[in-house]
């Protein structure tokens, strides 16, 4: 699409897609950066505008912009209609009541480095469409499928097809040592707690596979636990590796 002067009319839409609410009600969501909106346009995802700071001018792309520091392109992309989730095989992560932009951010990233399958996260789990969780995907919002439903409904359905839900906690088996399964037969599914209470009771009760992260070394954990999506990088590497 070709970059365009922009009226009054339009910088106050645009601007309002800085707030959830009109994000909601128009469907629509904003993306900042040449990389960003490189993989926006070469996605699946519909862009419908696109806003360059030398054709509209510093000023008005300042006024645009929802970044401190305002970068040269902007585009306004359309929110692609909820998928449900029926795998049939897989490896996935759940994600518990996250609630910070950036660890959202950071664990679609790392989900899309290492291949997971798709990534499924609670009601109460931050917005996707947030213009800080936006950024901290660095593009891989446009590749990782993402799903929003209940957590235990998820892990019920999992386990009753067969496969494995897997969750970190204090009293876990030692994530290097024990068998895990990538989901080649059967959805695998490992389940990301919020980040100050961890995973909530009752998901917890449907983990079938209770994992622990030692520390090292092992009888000095120094930190009381780990940042959630560095916790998410070290469980999917392992899964990988293997």
């Amino acid at each position: 699409m070709q970059g365009m002067s922009i009226s009054k009319n339009e910088l106050r839409q645009v601007r309002s897609l800085a707030q959830k609410k009109f994000r909601d009600e128009s469907g629509l969501f904003v993306v900042e950066g040449e990389k960003m909106v490189s993989e926006a346009l070469a996605s699946g995802f519909e862009v419908m505008s696109v806003y360059r700071r030398d054709e509209i001018g510093e000023e008005a792309m300042a006024r645009l912009s929802m970044l401190s520091s305002p970068s040269p392109v902007l585009a306004v992309v359309r929110q692609p209609a909820p998928a449900a989730f029926r795998p049939l095989s897989g490896l996935f992560l759940a994600l518990d009541g996250i609630r910070d932009p950036g660890n959202l951010g950071t664990i679609l990233r790392v989900a899309d480095w290492f291949g997971i399958d798709g990534v499924i996260a609670s009601p109460d789990t931050v917005e996707l469409y947030n213009p800080k969780v936006v950024q901290a995907t660095m593009g891989a919002i446009f590749r990782v499928p993402f799903f929003r439903m209940d957590i235990v409904e998820l892990c019920r359905k999992v386990i009753a097809g067969g496969g494995h839900v897997y969750g970190t906690f204090l009293d876990g088996e030692n994530l290097y040592s024990k068998a895990l399964d990538c989901g080649r037969e059967a959805p695998s599914v490992i389940v990301i707690g919020n980040e100050s209470n961890g995973i909530s009771p009752a998901v917890a009760a449907c983990v079938s596979d209770r994992l622990f992260i030692p520390p090292y070394p092992a009888d000095d954990p120094g930190s009381e636990s780990l940042n959630a999506a560095i916790a998410t990088a070290i469980t999917v590497a392992e899964f990988r590796r293997r």
